[in-house]
This record gives structure tokens, C-alpha cells and sequence, in this order.
């Protein structure tokens, strides 16, 4: 099959890669305080599942959803990303439904995220798969460059 979703090393250097690109991206289009990016560290945690999402062999995206409980149980989506001559081929779609299904086995049956205003391709998908947007949650601020979003699973 030409697409694999599967565990993957936040360490490794193909997802170091695309962790650099991720951080370029968002760091042109917001200012630090906005950009709320999880550590390879962070997310190498045992409340973490981070996945890489291959096509034909090749690493061509990631994400991650943090289990956490500071504000009700729920999943955080962090770390969703495909590299741009991937883009159309549905992987990130294929890649949300899976860590939702990880969730949902965890039996975590809400799924949050926050992303930003200038993002309309991410803001676009999110609503596709049924996230509604909500105030911010758990620790996070209001911030006019973020959307906060959330799904029940």
C-alpha cells in the first residue's frame, strides 16, 4: 500500500527535518509568543502518541496527540504537519483519523487543538472532519492570531 501510518521517533532525523520546516513555516507567519510548538522532548512522553505518515516509503508528514486532564480528559492534537510536495494526496486527512482513532482507543473521547488565523488550508480540514470551534482551553490565552477548536470522538 502506498500509504503507511505508523509510531514514529520525534528524535530522528527525517522528522528533525520536517520539525525544521514546521517551525520555518509558522515562524513566517506568526510571532513567537503565538506559535505554541511541542518539543521532541514533550513529545516522547508516555501520555503522547506521535505518528509519522509515509507515502510510498517516504516520511511525508507527522502529528501527535497529548492525553491530558488539566481541563477535562481530552486529546491535544500538536505537531501536524505535511511537507508541501505531499499536500492533496489526503494524508493529512488519513493522518487526523488515525490519531483520532488512538484517542478513541485510549478511551479519550474529545479531541482539541489550536492552530492560527492564517492557516486557512489547516482551519479548512478541521472543519471537514467536524471540529467546532471553542474559547481557549486548558492553559492557553486568547490570542487574536489562534483558533481553538474541538471535536467529540
Amino acid at each position: 500500500m502506498s500509504l503507511v501510518i505508523c509510531s514514529a521517533d520525534p528524535w530522528s532525523e527525517p522528522v528533525q527535518q520536517i520539525f525544521r520546516q514546521s517551525e520555518a513555516y509558522l515562524a513566517a507567519l506568526y510571532p513567537a509568543e503565538s506559535n505554541h510548538i511541542e518539543s521532541a522532548e514533550a513529545l516522547t512522553k508516555d501520555n503522547v502518541v506521535f505518528l509519522g505518515v509515509y507515502w510510498h516509503g517516504e516520511l511525508a508528514g507527522c502529528g501527535a496527540v497529548k492525553i491530558l486532564s488539566d481541563d477535562g480528559l481530552y486529546g491535544e492534537v500538536k505537531r501536524v504537519f505535511v511537507l508541501p510536495e505531499f499536500r492533496g494526496l489526503g494524508l493529512s486527512k488519513a493522518l487526523m483519523g488515525e490519531l483520532e482513532q488512538q484517542l478513541k482507543a485510549k478511551s479519550v473521547s474529545l479531541a482539541r487543538l489550536e492552530t492560527g488565523i492564517h492557516q486557512p488550508e489547516a482551519l479548512g480540514l478541521y472543519e471537514k472532519l467536524g471540529y467546532q470551534y471553542r474559547p481557549p482551553f486548558a492553559g492557553y490565552q486568547p490570542d487574536p492570531l489562534s483558533v481553538f477548536m474541538e471535536k467529540s470522538l
